[in-house]
């Protein structure tokens, strides 16, 4: 989650409550879907860059919104739990073409690194062999500079002081302490409560309000469900005791608790898939390198997951289950905040709160980066040297992920071939 940007001090024009972002047309579901299907099949880089292709598509070319609208916009969804460019996506289909535009939205952005990464399970489970080859243990030193280069970006953005900088440490041991779910909610909480305490932002002034078409009711029963979800799946895991259940449970867990990007999805899931033994962690990892070689959002991983796990679902149902399930609580906490946002954001306890959440999230992902990424990745010298060049390659040098992701593998291949 990124600072919210300060709104332009101009007045805002007077507009009626239930005017939406495009009062010059209403769109269609079609328009909306196959708007995102071509954003969904070209934009590569991760969120921050998807955010930066919906800008030019829907301000600059389509004009769908002004740029102090989808500021606000971005604000919102980089201020809750989910991922931000897929929730900014349903939000547009909302307000264009009401749920059937958001559902469009969600789906025209998803589908093709979906499918993707279906097609990338199939052959990782038909060519066992696949999975132990050198090509796919570049993927997972790619891995390794992936997240590296997540957590460089996201400790200069989220962790500006000491305090901050001190969560992170602090939920950083927490989780390598309890390398389990139950830590990785207990490090949120507990930075939480003490960004909540202890850091104090400066003042933000608010920016205009709009409105998506969203009642109070709406958004109290999508939170409702929200919260319910939370705690009723793992009571329905515990007491039936079904590896279904423990799965749902821990993918929609997954999608419920994911703030500051995609990337800190990966210790979430690892903890909810590989312990129990429905993906194996070398499985694990080269899904996850493929997924940075894919457009669209890194939430898709968790078809590639559906798709090749052993269990009771697998293959296509699979990763359309696991795949609906994990973008769930992303779309209910959407709804339920959209027709309260413009008390939220002025409140300095909860931006304090949400501060002290994104500093953890970083701890989190520092974790997850030690095991089980760089422990199933680094084991020799030359993948540590290959790693390091690819996180050059992705930092500085500014490739796309798509170009290193095949540098990555045909590194791998080399070094497998020389040893």
């Amino acid at each position: 989650m990124n600072s919210i940007r300060p709104a332009s001090s101009e007045p805002a024009p007077a507009r009626s409550e239930n005017e939406p972002l495009s009062p010059d047309r209403p769109g269609s579901p079609l328009e909306v879907f196959l708007a995102f299907l071509r954003l969904g099949l070209t934009s590569f880089g991760g969120p921050v860059a998807h955010l930066g292709y919906f800008r030019s598509e829907f301000v600059e070319r389509r004009g769908w919104l002004d740029d102090r609208r989808y500021s606000d916009l971005v604000a919102l969804c980089q201020f809750l739990p989910g991922p931000a460019s897929s929730q900014v996506g349903m939000a547009l289909g909302l307000s264009r073409a009401g749920w059937a535009g958001a559902l469009a939205a969600w789906l025209g952005f998803t589908l093709p690194s979906a499918i993707a990464l279906i097609a990338f399970a199939y052959g990782i489970a038909r060519y066992g062999e696949l999975s132990g080859s050198g090509a796919v243990h570049g993927l997972k030193v790619f891995a390794v500079a992936v997240v590296a280069q997540a957590v460089w970006g996201m400790a200069k953005s989220l962790c500006p002081d000491r305090p901050r900088a001190g969560l992170a440490i602090l939920a950083a041991l927490l989780t390598l302490v309890l390398p389990s779910s139950i830590g990785q909610v207990g490090a949120i909480l507990i930075c939480a409560l003490l960004g909540w305490w202890r850091i104090e932002l400066p003042y933000r002034e608010p920016v205009e309000h709009v409105s998506y078409g969203v009642s109070k009711r709406a958004g109290v029963i999508a939170l409702t469900l929200f919260a319910g979800l939370l705690v009723l799946l793992p009571v329905w895991s515990t007491t039936s005791g079904a590896s279904i259940a423990s799965l749902v449970d821990g993918f929609y867990r997954a999608g419920a608790l994911v703030f500051g990007g995609g990337h800190v999805v990966l210790p979430l899931l690892q903890s909810t898939v590989v312990p129990g033994g429905a993906v194996s962690n070398a499985d694990f990892l080269a899904g996850y390198g493929a997924a940075q070689a894919v457009p669209g959002p890194l939430f898709s991983f968790a078809a590639y997951l559906g798709a090749v796990m052993h269990g009771p679902l697998s293959g296509w149902a699979g990763g359309l289950v696991f795949l609906v399930t994990i973008f769930i609580p992303a779309g209910l906490v959407l709804v339920g905040a959209l027709p309260f946002w413009n008390v939220l954001r002025q409140r300095s306890d909860i931006q304090s709160a949400m501060a002290g959440v994104n500093a953890g999230v970083v701890g989190i992902l520092l974790s997850a980066l030690y095991d089980p990424v760089w422990t199933s990745a680094i084991l020799a010298r030359a993948d540590f040297g290959l790693a390091l060049t690819l996180f050059g390659l992705l930092l500085y040098a500014r490739l796309s992920p798509v170009k290193v992701a095949a540098l990555a593998a045909i590194a791998g291949w080399a070094l497998e071939f020389l040893a």
